[in-house]
């Protein structure tokens, strides 16, 4: 769409960059719900007190993947197997890792009908926040819009033009949460 002046273009650009955010991080906190299978992301932000620096598991160490509900973490320095353990012990990832002396396997059990039914919770939850987010991010645009229009630097039906613009938009961005949302639910449902 073309835009009769540079602010309505920024009021559009701020929109579309906040959007994105939103939906970028309900795609981040999907990815850390565990639906059965073991997912690196889960312990890559854990921090572990290495030589005085809080460093994360993923810069210390190689998280494997071999099987579906098993992760291995290979700390290169296996003086900090131990460290690394209490962390994630620390973390409540709801996992105890088990540590060999070499490798810290960490293994995920098969989920019940009942942790089911509260990760979908989860997940419903999230999308609602994201929805809510994006909502708030629609009254703030609009208010920037009537900013313009008080200023009357641009007619009254571009405004209305604009305003509509926005609704489309922010309707698709709901549906793109929505679709997201049941992509989640029905692989925790799946067994």
């Amino acid at each position: 769409m073309h835009y009769e002046n540079e602010t309505i273009e920024l009021i559009f650009m701020d929109l579309e960059d906040r959007i994105d955010k939103s939906i970028e991080h309900m795609k981040n906190e999907y990815s850390l719900l565990r639906a059965g299978r073991a997912n690196p992301k889960l312990i890559e932000k854990i921090t572990v007190d290495y030589y005085g620096a809080p460093t994360p598991i993923n810069q210390m160490a190689n998280i494997a993947n071999p099987e579906a509900r098993l992760l291995v973490i290979s700390v290169w320095d296996k003086s900090m197997l131990s460290k690394v353990e209490k962390a994630i012990l620390a973390s409540n990832v709801g996992v105890t890792p088990q540590n060999d002396g070499v490798v810290i396997r960490m293994v995920f059990p098969e989920l019940n009908q009942e942790r089911r039914q509260e990760l979908v919770k989860t997940v419903r939850k999230l999308g609602e926040e994201a929805k809510v987010s994006i909502r708030n991010i629609r009254r703030d645009c609009l208010e920037s819009l009537k900013k313009v229009k008080n200023e009357k630097t641009i007619s009254e039906d571009s405004i209305s033009v604009y305003e509509q613009e926005v609704d489309k938009i922010i309707t698709k961005q709901i549906e793109v949460v929505d679709k997201l949302s049941k992509e989640k639910e029905t692989e925790i449902l799946t067994i």
